[in-house]
Order: C-alpha cells, then sequence, then structure tokens
C-alpha cells in the first residue's frame, strides 16, 4: 500500500451537474447555453466560451466546456443562476441542496478530534466482539500466500489514518453519515486497506470512539450464501451467532459496514422494482439484503467503506447516496522504483528495465499494483537467465505474461501424453474465462471438478505463484493477481475449440461479444483481456507458446475477427461510440503488419485523441495501414511546440524528437489514401513543423479531401500554413476555422488566398474568431474576386461597428458566388443596420441569411425589411430568432411578404411578437400569392387567439407546408381552431409543431379527426404535453388506421409505452409510422439556418 497522497477523492460533482444538464430537454440545453452568454449572469473577468462550440455541444461536451473555463465552484454557481434565470424551481432546490454539501464536505475538518467516549466501560458485547475480530483479522493476514520472492514495502503509515479519518468523519455538526466507496485497479491494496482499518478499530488504534461495532463482509464468501437475513448475517461473527441485534438497531450512527469487493457480487435484475426494505428479520438473498443497506434502507444513520475495482463505480453511483469515491492508486513511481531496486539488487539493470517499462504506458499503470511488479520482476529474471543475451524492446505486455508461464511451466515434471497437455490448458482457460464473464475471482473446489482440472496441474500452479488459496474461504482458490485469469481468459479464444466458456454459446460467438463489449458498450472490464487476445494474435509467441506450453491455438482465429470487422464496417461505428484508441491499442500489441491492413480496410471513419507518446506512437502504427479510410477526427495535444527546439543534443532528446517525426508522417501518410474526405483536427496542439508538414501531405495530388475543421487549435500562428493548401489543393471545397483568436495576420493571409484561382473553396466557417468590421470588410473585398465560395459564417464576431468602420459603398460582387451568409450573434444592432443593409445590398445573390442572437429590434427589421422589398432581392431564407422582435417587426415583415416573392423560410423563434404580431402577419400570409412555406414561431407568445388568424391562413393559403409554434400557450382551445382547417382537403400543412403548449387530452379528439382525414399531415410534435393515456388511446385509434399518412409523433416517453408493442406490430405489417421522444425538426440541409 503505498501512502495517502495516493488517496485521491472523488465527489462525483460533475457527474451530479452532468445529470441536470442531461435532464434538460432540447429547448432548455438552448435556453442555458443562452444564459451562459449572458453578461448578467457571468461572474467578473472569465473568459466566454466560444458560441461556435457551445451551440453543438451535447450535455457531456457542455460540461467539458464548463469544466475548462471556470473552476468547479464558480461553475456551480453560474449553473445555479442561469436555472433561476429560467425558472427551473425543484432543480433549483437540488442544485443548492448539492453545493451545500459539497461546503460541507470541503469544508475544515479535524480528524484528531474524535468525540468523546461515552461514560461508563466497554460492554461486554463489544468487548468481545473486538477480541473476536481481531483474532480473525490477524489470521487473514498471517494467510495471505504471497510469493517467496516478493518484496514488501510498507504497512499502512500514520498519514493513511489521518486520510482515513478525513473521510469517515462528519465535516461539521449535522453532516449526513458517509457513504465511502474505495475504487482502484486489481491488487492496488484497497482489500489489505480496509483489513487493516478492521484490525486497527479491533486493536483500538483507529475510530475506538467513533463507532461501536464494525462489519467486515466479504462479497466472495457471501455471494453462494443461502436465503438468510440482515440480523443473521450480522451474527456471524459472534458466540452462538448471539449478536445483540438491538443495540446495533438502537445506535445505527456508530456503526460502519466494511463491504470488500463489490465487483464480485451480482445484483439482482429486478431491483428496480423492488419494495423498500426496513425489516432486519426478513429473509432475503444476501445480494438482495446487500443492495438494502447501500441504498441505505436498511441500517441508514449507518456508515458505509465499500472496495471495488475500476470499472463498476458507475453501476455504484447508481445505488448509493452521496457517496464519496476515493481512488487507491497504489505504488507510486517512488514505489516502483524501490521494488525493482530490491528485487534484482543491480541498480543499472533495474534503471533499465524501469526506462523499459515507463515507455510501454498501459504495462506502467499496471505496476501500480505490487504484485504485477513481482510478475514483471519474476518473469524477466528468468528470462535473463535463460537468455543472456535477451532484448527487453522486442517485448509488450502480452509477450511478458506469455514469458511468464512458458518459463514457469519449462520445469513442468509431469508425465502427461500428448492429448492431457491442450485438455488441461483448455480447462483451465476456461475457468479463467468463465470467471470473467461471471465476475468471479474466487474458485470453489465444486469449480475446479467442473473443469476437470486434475490435482498435479493444480498443484504445480500453488508452487510457481500462479494459483494461491484465500485465507477468509476455506478449499477456495483464486489467482495471485486477476491480470494472471484475466490473460488465461483471453488464451481460451485462441485455443482450439468450439464450446464456450459459459456453455451457452460457441467460442466464436463469444469472442464477438466481447469485442462488442469492449469497443462499442465501452466496457473497461474487458479492456485489458482484449488486449492479450490480440496480443496473442502473433505469429511467433503463439508457436513459442504452442511449442512450450504444449497448448494448440485456433488457425481460424484471425479470419473470424475480420469477419466481425466486416459485420461492424456494416453499422455506423462512430454513432455507436466505438472505442477507436482501445482497438488502435490492441492491433498494436499484435504487430502483425499484414492482419492489421487487412482488418483495418473495413474501417471507414476514426475518431482519435493523440494525448501521449504512447497513442502517437500506436496511431501512427495503424492509421498508415487504413487505406480506405474516408472521414478522420483527430485531436492532437502531444506534439508539443516547445518540443522541437528544447532537447538536449547529449541525451535521448534528438531521437525521441525524431521518433516523433516519423510517427507523425506516418499519421500523414493517410491523407493522401485516395478516400479520405473529411479531416477534423479540432482541438489540436501543433507545431509549426508538424503543421507544414501536415499541409504539404494534405496538397498531395492523390490527396482526396474535401472537407477540413481547425477548430480551437493552439498556437493560432500554425494555421498560416493552410495557405499551402488552400493554394495547392482544388478539391478541399469545405474549411472550418471557428473558435480561432485569428488575429490581422493570420486572417489576411488566409483571406487573400480566396482570390487565387487554384482555391476552390465552397464553404467557410469562421465563428468566434474574433474578427473586426475592418477584417471583415477586407474579406468582402476579397470575395468580390472570388467566384467559387458559396457559404460563409461569420456568426459570434463583434461587427457592431460595422456602421463607422464598414464598407463606406457596396462592393462589386458581380463575380462572387456567395448565397448563403450567417451573421448570428454579431452583436448587430439598431445602431449598425444602416451599415449591415449596405453590406447586404453589396451580397445581393444571398438566398439565405442567418442574423438570429443580435438585439436587431424593431428598427433594424425596418431596414432589412426595405432590402426584401426590392426587385433583386433573391433572398429565399430568413433566420429572425432571438433578435428582440416585437409587433412592429410583424408589420414591417407582413408589408415585406406582399411584395417580396422570393421568400419561402421565415424563422422568428423567440421573439414577443404576441397574439397581435400574429394578426400582422397574417395579413400578408392569408394571400394566396404569398410564397411562404415554412414559419417558426415556437417561443413567440401566441395564444388560443392566435391560433385563429393561422388557421384563417391555413385555409387560405396552400403554399405554407410547415408551422412550428411550439413553447406557446396554445391550450386545447387553439388546438381546436387549426384542426377545424387541418382537416379539409385542401390544407397542405404537412408539419406542425406543438410541442410544450400546455395541452391535455381534450384536444386529441380533434387530433384524432384530423388524422384520418388529412390528405397531408406527416409530421406531428406533440411532445412535452400532458395529454394522459386517454389522449394518446383516441389519437391511436386514427394512427393504426390505413388511410392515417402521419410519418412521425412526438411523445413523453411514458405516452409512447402505452402503444409501443402496438406499434411495433404496425410496422411489422408494413407501417411508416415511427414515435420519437426527441424531435429533430429539421433536416440536414436546414441546420445551419433553423
Amino acid at each position: 500500500m503505498s501512502s495517502s497522497a495516493n488517496l485521491v477523492v472523488d465527489d462525483c460533482t460533475c457527474d451530479k451537474l452532468l445529470s441536470h444538464l442531461r435532464g434538460l430537454d432540447q429547448h432548455q440545453l438552448e435556453e442555458f447555453k443562452l444564459g451562459l452568454q449572458s453578461p448578467q449572469l457571468l461572474p467578473e473577468n472569465f473568459r466566454q466560451i466560444p458560441w461556435a462550440n457551445l451551440k453543438v455541444a451535447d450535455p457531456t461536451n457542455l460540461l467539458c466546456l464548463l469544466s475548462e473555463y471556470f473552476p468547479e465552484r464558480q461553475m456551480w454557481e453560474m449553473t445555479l443562476r442561469i436555472f433561476e434565470n429560467m425558472n427551473l424551481t425543484s432543480l433549483c432546490e437540488e442544485v443548492r441542496a448539492e453545493m451545500d454539501e459539497m461546503a460541507q464536505m470541503q469544508g475544515p475538518q479535524n480528524s484528531n478530534q474524535e468525540e468523546p467516549e461515552m461514560p461508563g466501560e466497554e460492554s461486554v458485547h463489544r468487548k468481545t466482539y473486538r477480541e473476536r475480530m481481531k483474532a480473525k483479522m490477524l489470521v487473514m493476514w498471517d494467510n495471505i500466500p504471497w510469493p517467496e520472492d516478493h518484496i514488501y514495502l510498507r504497512d499502512v503509515t500514520e498519514n493513511e489514518h489521518e486520510a482515513l479519518k478525513s473521510l469517515v468523519y462528519p465535516n461539521r455538526t449535522g453532516a449526513q453519515p458517509q457513504t465511502i466507496v474505495l475504487e482502484g485497479m486489481a491488487g492496488v491494496g484497497k482489500t489489505t486497506l480496509v483489513v487493516k482499518v478492521m484490525l486497527h478499530w479491533a486493536e483500538g488504534f483507529l475510530f475506538h470512539h467513533k463507532f461501536s461495532y464494525v462489519f467486515y463482509i466479504s462479497c466472495h464468501q457471501v455471494r453462494k450464501m443461502r436465503d438468510t437475513t440482515f440480523a443473521d448475517l450480522l451474527s456471524q461473527d459472534w458466540p452462538n451467532s448471539q449478536a445483540p441485534i438491538e443495540e446495533f438497531m438502537s445506535h445505527p450512527e456508530k456503526l460502519l459496514f466494511i463491504i470488500d469487493g463489490f465487483e464480485e457480487m451480482t445484483m439482482p435484475s429486478n431491483l428496480a422494482d423492488s419494495l423498500p426494505c426496513t425489516d432486519w428479520y426478513q429473509q432475503l438473498p444476501v445480494a438482495r439484503i446487500l443492495f438494502y443497506l447501500l441504498k441505505k434502507e436498511l441500517a441508514p444513520m449507518a456508515t458505509l467503506l465499500i472496495t471495488t475495482r475500476d470499472g463498476r463505480s458507475e453501476d455504484l453511483k447508481k445505488l448509493l447516496l452521496n457517496p464519496r469515491f476515493v481512488l487507491i492508486s497504489g505504488f507510486t513511481e517512488g514505489d516502483q522504483e524501490e521494488y525493482f531496486f530490491r528485487y534484482f539488487g543491480d541498480q543499472d539493470k533495474a534503471r533499465k528495465i524501469l526506462r523499459w517499462i515507463r515507455n510501454n504506458k498501459t504495462l506502467f499503470h499496471s505496476c501500480s499494483a505490487p504484485l504485477v511488479c513481482w510478475i514483471v520482476c519474476s518473469c524477466l529474471k528468468r528470462q535473463m537467465t535463460r537468455y543472456p543475451h535477451f532484448q527487453l524492446s522486442a517485448l509488450n505486455t502480452t509477450s511478458l505474461y506469455a514469458y511468464f508461464f512458458s518459463s514457469s511451466f519449462a520445469t513442468a515434471d509431469f508425465n502427461w501424453s500428448g492429448q492431457s497437455w491442450p485438455e488441461q490448458w483448455r480447462a483451465l482457460c476456461s475457468l479463467a474465462a468463465d470467471g470473467m464473464w461471471s465476475s468471479n475471482f474466487t474458485f470453489a473446489k465444486e469449480d475446479i471438478e467442473h473443469w476437470h482440472l486434475q490435482a498435479p496441474l493444480i498443484d504445480f500452479l500453488f508452487r510457481m505463484n500462479i494459483l494461491q488459496k484465500v485465507s477468509d474461504c476455506e478449499d477456495c482458490i483464486t489467482f495471485t493477481h486477476q491480470s494472471l485469469q484475466v490473460f488465461l481468459g483471453a488464451m481460451f479464444y485462441v485455443l482450439r475449440g468450439t464450446e464456450g466458456s459459459t456453455r451457452g454459446l460457441s467460442t466464436h460467438q463469444e469472442m464477438r461479444v466481447l469485442l462488442n463489449d469492449v469497443f462499442t458498450d465501452t466496457n473497461v472490464y474487458w479492456h485489458q483481456m482484449a488486449l492479450f487476445f490480440f496480443g496473442l494474435l502473433k505469429r511467433d509467441l503463439a508457436r513459442e507458446l504452442e511449442d512450450t506450453l504444449h497448448c494448440r491455438l485456433s488457425p481460424r482465429i484471425m479470419d473470424e475477427l475480420l469477419e466481425w470487422a466486416e459485420d461492424l464496417s456494416k453499422y455506423d461505428i462512430v454513432s455507436f461510440h466505438f472505442e477507436f484508441l482501445m482497438f488502435f491499442q490492441c492491433l498494436y500489441e499484435t504487430h502483425e503488419e499484414n492482419f492489421v491492413k487487412q482488418i483495418l480496410d473495413y474501417l471507414p471513419e476514426a475518431d482519435l485523441d493523440i494525448f501521449g507518446d504512447l497513442q502517437l506512437r500506436v496511431i501512427s502504427f495503424c492509421l498508415k495501414h487504413c487505406q480506405r479510410l474516408g472521414k478522420l477526427r483527430l485531436s492532437v495535444s502531444c506534439l508539443n511546440p516547445q518540443k522541437e527546439s528544447t532537447f538536449n543534443w547529449q541525451t535521448l532528446g534528438m531521437s525521441l524528437v525524431n521518433s516523433k517525426i516519423h510517427q507523425w508522417e506516418d499519421i500523414c501518410s493517410v491523407f493522401h489514401n485516395g478516400n479520405l474526405n473529411e479531416l477534423d483536427l479540432s482541438n489540436s496542439k501543433l507545431n509549426a513543423t508538424s503543421m507544414k508538414k501536415l499541409c504539404y501531405e494534405l496538397r498531395n495530388p492523390r490527396c482526396k479531401l474535401q472537407k477540413l475543421t481547425c477548430k480551437s487549435v493552439t498556437p493560432v500562428r500554425v494555421l498560416k500554413e493552410l495557405v499551402l493548401v488552400l493554394y495547392g489543393n482544388s478539391r478541399l471545397t469545405h474549411l472550418n476555422l471557428s473558435s480561432n483568436n485569428l488575429g490581422i495576420t493570420v486572417s489576411m493571409m488566409i483571406f487573400r488566398t480566396l482570390r487565387h484561382s487554384a482555391c476552390n473553396l465552397k464553404y467557410l466557417w469562421l465563428e468566434s474568431c474574433g474578427l473586426t468590421s475592418l477584417v471583415c470588410r477586407c474579406l468582402f473585398l476579397e470575395l468580390s474576386k472570388n467566384s467559387s465560395l458559396h457559404f460563409l459564417s461569420l456568426g459570434d464576431n463583434d461587427l457592431s461597428d460595422i456602421q463607422e468602420k464598414g464598407p463606406q459603398k457596396s462592393f462589386d460582387m458581380s463575380k462572387s458566388a456567395l448565397k448563403e451568409l450567417c451573421l448570428e450573434k454579431c452583436n448587430l444592432s439598431v445602431a449598425s443596420s444602416e451599415g449591415l443593409a449596405l453590406l447586404l445590398t453589396s451580397t445581393e445573390r444571398t438566398t439565405r441569411l442567418c442574423l438570429g442572437f443580435n438585439q436587431l429590434q424593431d428598427d433594424g427589421v425596418r431596414w432589412l425589411c426595405t432590402l426584401l422589398t426590392q426587385p433583386e432581392c433573391a433572398l429565399e431564407r430568413l433566420v429572425l430568432w432571438f433578435c428582440q422582435l416585437g409587433v412592429p417587426s410583424c408589420r414591417y415583415l407582413s408589408d415585406a411578404l406582399l411584395q417580396n416573392k422570393s421568400l419561402t423560410h421565415l424563422n422568428l423563434r423567440k421573439n414577443h411578437l404576441g397574439d397581435e404580431g400574429i394578426r400582422l402577419l397574417c395579413g400578408a400570409l392569408r394571400r394566396p400569392d404569398c410564397s411562404l412555406q415554412n414559419l417558426d414561431l415556437s417561443e413567440c407568445f401566441v395564444t388560443a387567439e392566435g391560433c385563429g388568424g393561422l388557421a384563417d391562413v391555413l385555409k387560405h393559403n396552400q403554399n405554407v407546408k410547415v408551422l412550428d409554434i411550439g413553447r406557446n400557450r396554445v391550450q386545447d382551445d387553439g388546438v381546436r381552431r387549426l384542426c377545424e382547417v387541418l382537416h379539409r382537403s385542401q390544407c397542405a400543412l404537412n408539419t406542425l409543431g406543438l410541442e410544450k403548449c400546455d395541452l391535455t387530452s381534450a384536444c386529441c379528439q380533434h387530433l384524432a379527426s384530423v388524422l384520418r382525414s388529412s390528405k397531408s399531415l406527416v409530421n406531428l410534435n406533440l411532445l412535452g404535453n400532458d395529454l394522459g393515456s386517454d389522449g394518446v388511446n383516441k389519437l391511436w385509434k386514427s394512427l393504426k388506421k390505413s388511410k392515417c399518412k402521419l410519418r412521425k409523433l412526438g411523445l413523453e416517453k411514458d405516452l409512447y409505452n402505452i402503444v409501443k408493442e402496438e406499434l411495433e406490430e404496425l410496422q411489422e405489417k408494413g407501417s411508416y409510422l415511427r414515435i420519437v421522444c426527441k424531435w429533430d425538426f429539421y433536416d440536414l440541409e436546414d441546420k445551419w439556418w433553423w
């Protein structure tokens, strides 16, 4: 066990905040993001998150942005302010309670001051129990079968006592009892620590006055127990099982429960439906008793101290109330150094080995466990003895473990036949694999007999410290370290044979389930096993194992993997959150280049982060073999700008830099594989050399790249190298440089390339780039000489002074191809309206214009409408969301719509128009010759009265196809008015948005009538409305009729579940109807404009 510095506390505060963000619906999430752009809600002197990053962030990425820009406390305070501004009352109460709890947990602590001892002598019960537990723990401790040559560094330190006290003792009066989870990889000392806690309490050194009783519950011991009661479970360590249960129940706050090895418990699948249980005498399965204990239903005032291996913390977070997670990180780098020095004696040899281990990050991380250090040391010592010229550089993690087993069995003296060896190896590997599937790391006598493992093999495995007896479980055995079981479990899937370890599936089917678990379900539990599995594919290693271990490996395993990869390529693996980096690490472990090339031929896209030397090495090895890769997202943060000139010529620095350069060249080689058409380098840290090399490769004649994204690249100055690409690659049509503070120099270098005949850019994003009106004027001057650029987004740049510093006359844009212009959140206002009008006059070919999130107000729209009425105006789509518009704007827009025949899409979302504004708009909209087709009036303060006017529009104008009036107080009466028109055959509306409109079941009869008769309505959004089961059933009667034309219906999940089974039956019969619980109102083409 290492020092207390390695007890790293995680209070799950980020998890709690993420849970709140995920609980927001789509519109609330947008409202939260808008709050993050409001100066009134932000703390003083804090950087504003770029809108380009913020607007596309999902809840997880939003939390990452918050963590990046704000300290934890300010992040919570700001979240609370925004929730208050959104009037989310219940959510605000939860956040305040969590902030109070955080303050308590982070408040001043004095772990030296224990509670005063209760008057009177210690009870006989308590004294007897202490003595009994002391004896039991000492026996357990003495019976731990450490390998003879293992180096035990030290005992639990005084500092660790203090750290444990600080976790367990309340921070101040009134603090709730704690639930503490000690988590960490196998073998880092979690059980050692809690056994010492138990022993030191029994000896009176720790928690002497805090807890009257401490109970140690070993999960592997109790998992096979028969049904019992909580009282009987606690009575096991008492003479004649006469525990003072009444005393426990009367003072639960004086109890500490140590639950060791949670990962070995299998929780019942129907726990969510369980009724609360507080009865200490109710007969139940042990797993269910532990469930109620963890949920604080049994002994709610008791303190819990739980240990678990990494990978199970998410399961625990679902069960526990306000847990504190403490990472037990095991050996420090200094501990590892001391271990290797003491094991080998020769410090030069130890340093050489340590240098090699540090270069293998996976193994280096594993060496946090003392017994992994022993495995590494004992294996290397044997190999060096057997082969004096043994080369460390030839080893990886898998081969090291393989040599550990092969060197161990080199001395085996069994007189077995040639047939017995393969059978016994398969039996041993089956035991290991079956244990992995069932989370079983402790094996009883029956398990050994079940797999027909012979006594000579078991005895030999004991002698070689591969197996060991379990100190607190008679006739039970376990692997000396879990990694040995994992290795043998992986080996099971490369051995010959077709029967799976679980008896339910074939080996091939089990392998597929395992790989899907690792790479698509991101189950870290299987990571090491997958790494070993791929490492065992190395042909040289496989031959050596067959020779030394007398086992038989399957000749078809690579073919089966290629079949798996081919099947996987048929799905959108990015949407499945495929673990590309883990997959590449596994392929790197094989070092079989032909196989790697074959399997990567099935990879259409990849999403990778290079944050260290290991990732650079792994990704460079794999990407050079990705000949069919079409789309790549690559975030690089290890090619540090300083590293290109600060190495020491007298050290390994030069070779390290050269190695990185070669690895980067291998990565860049994928850019001209002839298939890559999309590259995203967002959030990368690149030096000038690496950026220049990348750009030279992107201008290679074989490079077919069309879309390049470089958001948030540092340092920004390296982006000037993109000039090489813009001049040299005519295939590049999309460039996104958003969220970079480009500055004048970089901006002008890039802008000047736009006039070049070789530049063929059609789409350019420059959002959140710190551009000024003057710089943008230069951009438009260059665009006047450009005949290719079709789309330009300048969102989130300050163009407020466009009036003073903007163009004094319109540009000659006759050569320009610009048709789509986005000026969202550009700080435009009434004052900049004239300059804006002049700019738009210059770009008269524009067909799509986004001015959303600007304080244009009514006078700004008046200027805009003068342009709309000009005969040469070609505008088709106009976005004015959140522009502080009111009733006068509707009058201006209505007048413009009477004259403009090109505008088909109008977005007025989040403006205070009211029914009067809608009335004015409808004056133009009801005209049959009005060209408008799509209208978004969500969050515009429309009521049932306004719906009357809109119904009149639908009655007289057959051009309107899409109408969104969501998040307005439409109510049932408003729907009734609309439905009076919607059921008419001449109504052409195909999409209607009614999300969160205060609707009830009363409106469903009207909607049902429309669904039966409408020939045009195919999309209906009713999310966020309390329709009730009666309302849904009314709708369903119409929906299931063959004449119903509806294809997409938005319903809350609980309402959808009412008709889910019937819908599935309908779909099996050929129905195209689908019900969604999250509405994507606009198609992909419209996503930049709506």
